[in-house]
């Protein structure tokens, strides 16, 4: 969209939303409400640049009377270019799901053990980086391994007020690897192993229709470590969405109707993902890095203990800080794949 037609969506919004009668319908006020919050940033820095490129104008005119004025078109100068440049990047289109909330799944991959205790590492490791966000986080699921780690775990994370938590954790998805000495190792020999990590938005029910004559619902008793029962109760619940075939399965609520609204929420999740890959090529190329199977060789991301190195390998990141990322200190790695994502929109439409 171009910019005078953004200009005039946020002269209509605000009059909307001036209009009592708008704000009867909840939804609604919030539906307008949330885009002019997203057209503020550009209508603002619009504004400021055209003041700035009026008053140079202006300061430019006065110097040939006032050589005072010329400083100050000198200062005014030096302001447009980073306005402009701030406004070029807010135009960029953004990802539509920028603001949803999300739902990661952890899973286990080669390594047996040692890669449920590496999946284990990073749930800690997302759960501490949204505690510094502010965020909330909700394990819907999870299947433990015999020593501590996980098979494979699902957690929610929700934003607060307009936080994207999509935005932050969409560039998480495939294949991470660890490089060190596990504790199963006598030997003191350092392994190889990998952890798969899929991001989905959080789904609202609204925005996936999901006919109940296409869900195939399976209970069964719950398993801790190593087959341990346990409840002694067929709470555990199994769904199968016969027209994609994804299975969802969850077993951490005591009761078998949680454990079906959270196999719901993972299931519309899945689905969204889903139709936005068919809906749109551009979402397509971006969750190929997604990696559906744990495979060392599909690597995103290699976390190296004896070396305290984090490597990104989709944007050549590297930082000898470890200990502090696995503490939840992501911002470098995410602000830099972010970086990378700019650059390739603003490449798109320069």
């Amino acid at each position: 969209m171009k910019l005078d037609e953004l200009l005039g969506e946020y002269a209509e919004l605000e009059l909307k939303l001036a209009d009592p009668a708008v704000h009867a319908d909840q939804n609604k006020a919030r539906t307008l409400g949330k885009r002019y919050a997203q057209l503020t940033p550009i209508v603002s820095t619009y504004r400021e640049l055209e003041a700035v490129r009026d008053d140079l104008a202006a300061a430019r005119e006065l110097a040939h009377e006032d050589a005072g004025f010329a400083a100050e078109a000198t200062e005014l100068e030096a302001r447009v270019s980073p306005l402009e440049e701030r406004l070029r990047h807010l135009l960029v289109p953004r990802d539509p799901n920028d603001d949803k909330d999300t739902i990661m799944e952890i899973k286990a991959g080669e390594g047996g053990e040692e890669s449920a205790l590496f999946a284990g590492d990073l749930l800690r490791m997302y759960l501490r980086y949204a505690e510094r966000a502010g965020w909330k986080t909700e394990i819907i699921d999870a299947q433990h391994s015999d020593l501590g780690g996980y098979k494979d775990v699902t957690v929610a994370v929700k934003g607060k007020g307009s936080d994207g938590v999509w935005s932050h954790l969409k560039f998480e998805g495939g294949v991470h690897r660890v490089q060190r000495v596990p504790v199963t190792e006598s030997q003191g020999r350092i392994h190889t192993s990998a952890a798969g990590v899929l991001v989905y938005p959080e789904a609202e029910e609204v925005e996936v229709q999901i006919d109940p004559n296409d869900l195939r619902i399976d209970v069964f008793r719950s398993s801790g470590p190593g087959g341990q029962s346990v409840n002694t109760t067929d709470s555990a619940v199994r769904i199968t969405h016969a027209p994609t075939g994804v299975v969802v399965s969850c077993q951490n609520e005591k009761s078998q109707l949680q454990n079906k609204e959270s196999a719901m929420r993972i299931l519309r999740a899945r689905l969204l993902a889903i139709a936005q890959e068919e809906a749109d090529a551009a979402a397509s190329a971006d969750r190929k890095s997604q990696v559906r199977t744990v495979d060392r060789s599909e690597r995103v991301r290699t976390y190296n203990y004896p070396e305290n190195r984090i490597s990104d390998h989709r944007v050549g990141f590297k930082a000898y800080n470890l200990d502090q990322v696995l503490d939840g200190d992501l911002s470098a790695v995410i602000q830099a794949l972010t970086d990378a994502e700019m650059a390739e929109k603003l490449a798109a439409h320069s």
